[in-house]
């Protein structure tokens, strides 16, 4: 079967990566419309050899649609994904709009794909650093039991979009040129820095992004005992998001399985051989499918506790790649409309 395929945001950072994965995986489609808001209607956007005119999103635009995928913003979503979903078009939705909704399946497909037999019409994909974090905690948590963990991020500006990427490129060629750096889409200059504020504050002192963590891998794993503490950071790198994690287990862990989960494991590659400085980094993670998991090591501080480093494409994995994957895996359940 060959789908109808929908991208709402098609013009941002997201949507064109989608746009290449789509073509890359080979998705079996029959058309492809691309969707943004009307600011951006009748731009051409061109991959490879082919060509598309960008329509207004609106609610008639999923008229005929098969799926679509969001990634445009919770208020869009809000706004167009349930109408979308009215017509018979199953939803892939980007954004924090309905993944703690009780009726929403909240999917990372080499984790949970079986959340979304039972969908209805809209599928939600989790945030990037839940993504990325599950690739090195999920294989782990079948090995031995996750029962708890503090994680450190250290998120790339392409979390914030194209413009927070272009904001520290001109800051770059700024400080080069002894010119004042513009602050525009971070609360602080990113360039040479790093800032301990992702998403907004809430009253106890964690941001939304912080919160996103924990919630997010309760729902995913089906773990309501769950516990995590999550400071996140944003970094003056461009794409790929690293994170830190200290995890506490139910049974013992034991180094060489821990090592065997990860490396067994579709969403992620074993990068560990630190006596030839053979750990995951950002730039050998952007543009890469599977997160790179390094640096394990049995904790010195927690009961059967492993520490790890993961990195992974904030774009891909983190969004595109994982939206895709869904897709595909609705092609697979044979579920779409």
């Amino acid at each position: 079967m060959s789908y109808r395929v929908g991208i709402v945001g098609a013009t941002g950072a997201v949507g064109q990566e989608l746009i290449e994965l789509l073509h890359r995986r080979n998705f079996p489609m029959e058309s492809l419309t691309l969707l943004a808001s009307k600011r951006s209607t009748g731009k051409t956007i061109t991959w490879e050899d082919k060509s598309w005119v960008v329509e207004e999103a609106v609610a008639s635009a999923f008229d005929g649609l098969d799926v679509a995928i969001f990634s445009a913003g919770a208020s869009t979503s809000k706004e167009l994904g349930p109408e979308a979903a009215k017509r018979g078009c199953v939803v892939v939705d980007n954004s924090s709009a309905f993944r703690m909704d009780a009726d929403v399946p909240l999917v990372v497909p080499e984790v949970n794909a079986h959340a979304m037999r039972e969908h209805k019409g809209i599928i939600a994909n989790p945030n990037c650093s839940t993504a990325v974090a599950l690739m090195g905690l999920y294989p782990l948590h079948e090995a031995f039991g996750l029962k708890r963990f503090t994680a450190a991020t250290y998120q790339a500006v392409s979390g914030a979009g194209a413009s927070a990427m272009q904001e520290l490129v001109d800051q770059l060629h700024a400080w080069a040129k002894d010119e004042p750096l513009k602050v525009e889409k971070f609360p602080h200059q990113i360039a040479f820095n790093v800032l301990p504020h992702v998403d907004v504050f809430y009253e106890d002192g964690y941001t939304k992004e912080e919160h996103k963590m924990l919630n997010e891998c309760r729902k995913i794993l089906g773990l309501e005992s769950l516990r995590a503490s999550t400071t996140c950071v944003r970094v003056p790198v461009l794409r790929a998001h690293s994170i830190a994690i200290n995890a506490e287990f139910e049974r013992p862990v034991d180094l060489a399985k821990a090592r065997e989960a990860i490396a067994g494991f579709a969403g992620a590659e074993l990068c560990d051989d630190p006596a030839h400085n053979r750990y995951p980094m950002p730039l050998d993670y952007s543009g890469k499918e599977k997160c790179g998991v390094g640096r394990l090591r049995i904790d010195s501080a927690l009961d059967n506790g492993l520490a790890l480093w993961v990195v992974g494409d904030q774009l891909w994995k983190g969004a595109a790649l994982n939206a895709v994957q869904i897709a595909e895996e609705l092609h697979r359940q044979s579920a779409l409309a």
